[in-house]
């Protein structure tokens, strides 16, 4: 039991749980690693599966930031959709559940935040929003995008996002750049 302790300890500390690591700092992380947007599907490894570091796309900055902090948002939202099926969106017409991709989706990340986090409403003021955040937006085109609110202000005294909207993962003041579809907390107690 002790040894089980002793590696529990080590394990959060090699995810960043015990040195303290925020969510956004886990994010910031990403900046000059992952330097391209890729959203090609690929057959990942589960669980703890990712797409190469230096590729991506906006989910992924929320996966890898989660898991550095010891939340596998792979396994969780598999898990869910393959027990609440029913619950998330699928405008893919899928048969079922999928963990290569899944957890890739804002869609399907949105509607996670929304059943296991808080919803908060969706504002214009730069101060409903704090670091760790989760934003949605709805990008030119209808496509859905998604970042994390940072500790850091813009030029335009809003909180800056991380985020990879098309360059890779980079911290810019987009807060307010295209309109706003949700907003979340999500912290589950370890």
């Amino acid at each position: 039991m002790r040894l089980a302790v002793i590696l529990f300890s080590v394990l959060r500390i090699a995810q960043g749980q015990e040195s303290g690591m925020t969510l956004v700092e886990a994010a910031k992380q990403q900046i000059g690693v992952t330097i391209y947007y890729d959203g090609s599907y690929r057959k990942l490894a589960y669980p703890g599966g990712d797409v190469p570091l230096e590729r991506g796309v906006c989910t992924d900055v929320l996966i890898r930031a989660y898991r550095k902090i010891g939340i596998d948002l792979q396994v969780l939202v598999h898990r869910d959709m393959v027990n609440h099926w029913s619950a998330y969106p699928n405008p893919w017409r899928t048969k079922g559940p999928d963990r290569n991709i899944d957890h890739r989706r804002v869609p399907n990340l949105a509607r996670f935040f929304a059943r296991y986090g808080e919803t908060l409403p969706i504002s214009r003021d730069a101060a409903a929003f704090r670091a760790g955040d989760i934003v949605t937006w709805m990008l030119p085109g209808g496509l859905p995008h998604i970042g994390i609110v940072s500790d850091i202000k813009g030029d335009s005294g809003a909180p800056a996002i991380v985020h990879n909207i098309g360059n890779g993962t980079r911290i810019e003041d987009h807060l307010f750049s295209y309109k706003i579809t949700g907003h979340f907390r999500y912290s589950p107690r370890a």
